[in-house]
């Protein structure tokens, strides 16, 4: 019985969301780093990536923030970036079908390279961006 659906909606971007950072809380690699830097602040992160993502796929314009900085010295490389990237692929395929979740997926591999790159080049440059 099939239960994906197309993301139409504020409730699609909750479910994506949540269910994403759950994974992410319970990954061997990335749940420390993420719950040592968000801390009890999960239910504040997660209204900004449902922000963040409705702004993106629902082109409805809720989020006005700039989500490069906070990650720009966290201590991760590939292979955490490949991970989060695994992870959030395989939710949008298990949970959505259709245009959104393909450009979902598309946008997240786009950010995970920028930023991958961005974090490499800070390292290397030893710059301190806040």
């Amino acid at each position: 019985m099939e239960t994906r659906h197309e993301i139409a909606g504020l409730d699609d971007i909750r479910l994506l969301v949540d269910t994403f950072y759950q994974r992410i809380q319970a990954d061997e690699l990335l749940g420390p780093i993420f719950n040592e830097r968000i801390q009890d602040r999960w239910p504040i992160h997660l209204e900004k990536m449902y922000r963040f993502w409705q702004t993106v796929l629902l082109e409805e314009y809720t989020y006005g923030g700039r989500p490069f900085p906070p990650h720009a010295q966290l201590p991760v490389d590939h292979e955490h970036f490949a991970t989060w990237l695994a992870l959030f692929t395989a939710t949008v395929d298990e949970l959505f079908t259709g245009a959104k979740a393909d450009e979902a997926k598309w946008r997240a591999g786009k950010m995970a390279e920028m930023f991958e790159h961005k974090i490499a080049y800070i390292k290397q440059n030893k710059f301190n961006i806040q």
